[in-house]
Formats: structure tokens, C-alpha cells, sequence
């Protein structure tokens, strides 16, 4: 369904149901993950997605059609994601991206660098990423990582939102985005170096 249809805010605005069917099965995945990142659990995200479309329904006579339909929705989920997520107080994880005990010491000839014995590997072969042990792994990696690295990932590789898109929608700087983007790909290239080791 397309964002910029012209003719699908007259449909939903007229009732139709299927319209407004496709566009939830369409949009509520992503929103669930933007949610995720500003909630302290799935089940909240979940009941921030539902309380966002019953928002969309009782605003949509409302919307003047200033932005696309699509960035209207995800705003009104936003806000209440964000409401949501300071009732909760969440958290943020705050450890290194990479194990340090991976990198010399300060004391040796070259510190910083790799340890011999820690260098990431050389994943091999595009069949190798393409495995469904590879994948199972990628994705229960994924459900590791701390919720706003995680929606960030996710939103960026999986979804194909670009870095603007993403900041706009989990309010955060362009800065934060990327640091958030490079800790979740560093940690997953960490799990799957021992996948694939």
C-alpha cells in the first residue's frame, strides 16, 4: 500500500475497512519496533502500538495531509511511546561495543590493536550468510541487543528506513543514531564471528 496514496486517506476516512486493515498489518510491525525502543517490554510495546492506532482513528478527520499519512501515524505513536516510556523510567545499556579483552594491552609493543588470537574472522562465502542456522542465529542476536540499539538495527537493515527517518521517528540526534547503529552491528558481528568461526 503505498504511503502517498492520495486516495487511501479518503478510503480510510470514509470507513473502509480493508484499507485501514492493510495499512495496520503494513505499518504495525515497524511502529512496534520504534515502540520497543522508548518501552521497558514487548507487551507495552504492543499496548503503545494499539493505543497509537486508536489515536490515528479518532484524529484522522484532523489530519490535514501537511506530511505524508504514514509520518502523521508514526508521530502519534511517538508520542505516545514517549509518554509511555518515561511512566517507565527505562534504562540504557552502557558497556564497550567490543569485548576489550579482545584488543593488547597498554603495556605491549602495539596497544590497542587486536590480539592475535581475538582478530574477527573472515566470514566466508555469501553461502555461508545465506544458511538458515546463520539466519536463526542472526535473529535471536537481534532480540539480544538492547531495545533502542535494537529498533535502531532494525529500522535502518531490516526495514530500510535511512538515518533521518530513524532520528525523526525514536527523537534522537543524527550522532546518537549512528553511535546506537555502529554498538548493535558491532554486537552482532560479534555473536556471528562465533557462528561462523
Amino acid at each position: 500500500m503505498l504511503v502517498d496514496d492520495p486516495a487511501l486517506l479518503g478510503r480510510l476516512r470514509a470507513g473502509d475497512q480493508a484499507a485501514f486493515a492493510g495499512i495496520v498489518r503494513a505499518w504495525s510491525p515497524a511502529m512496534l519496533r520504534v515502540a520497543r525502543a522508548h518501552v521497558r517490554t514487548h507487551a507495552s510495546a504492543e499496548e503503545v502500538v494499539q493505543e497509537a492506532w486508536l489515536g490515528v482513528i479518532r484524529s484522522l478527520d484532523g489530519f490535514e495531509g501537511r506530511a505524508q499519512l504514514r509520518t502523521w501515524v508514526f508521530r502519534i505513536l511517538l508520542n505516545t511511546a514517549r509518554r509511555r516510556g518515561r511512566v517507565e523510567a527505562r534504562t540504557e545499556d552502557r558497556g564497550p561495543t567490543v569485548d576489550p579483552a579482545r584488543f593488547r594491552d597498554a603495556d605491549d609493543e602495539y596497544p590497542g590493536h587486536w590480539r592475535d588470537d581475538a582478530v574477527p574472522a573472515d566470514w566466508g562465502p555469501e553461502p555461508a550468510l545465506l544458511a538458515a542456522e546463520f539466519r536463526t542465529q542472526l535473529a535471536r542476536a537481534l532480540t539480544e541487543l538492547p531495545e533502542r540499539q535494537r529498533a535502531v538495527v532494525e529500522l535502518r537493515d531490516v526495514h530500510g528506513l535511512d538515518g533521518e527517518e530513524v532520528c525523526e521517528l525514536l527523537g534522537l540526534t543524527a550522532a546518537n543514531q549512528r553511535v546506537l547503529l555502529h554498538r548493535g552491528r558491532a554486537r552482532l558481528r560479534s555473536v556471528l564471528d562465533g557462528v561462523l568461526a
